[in-house]
């Protein structure tokens, strides 16, 4: 919960004192050791936790237009713009 949300050291003290409140939650000796962790090493999970939920392929290349149909069996539907886009994707670092 901590690291999903990052939490500031506010919201953190906040939900450490919330989980020690609780039936069946931790210790304020724990609380102490989880905020000290956190504030310790919360940039290095932050990271972490992009990089895992990062696709594994970038955008190398985006092309696009819009194309109007000027001649059709049915007038209504002359002048329909349609877009087209092509995505060229390669994989991180290659």
């Amino acid at each position: 919960s901590i690291a999903s949300a990052d939490m500031d050291l506010n919201q953190l003290e906040a939900f450490l004192t919330a989980q020690t409140k609780k039936q069946g939650g931790i210790t304020s000796d724990q609380a102490a050791v989880i905020a000290k962790f956190w504030k310790n090493h919360r940039t290095h999970i932050h990271e972490s936790l992009i990089n895992q939920s990062r696709w594994d392929n970038v955008l190398k290349n985006m092309n696009w237009r819009v194309d109007l149909k000027s001649q059709l069996r049915h007038v209504d539907q002359i002048n329909t713009p349609v877009a087209i886009v092509e995505m060229e994707l390669g994989r991180n670092g290659q």
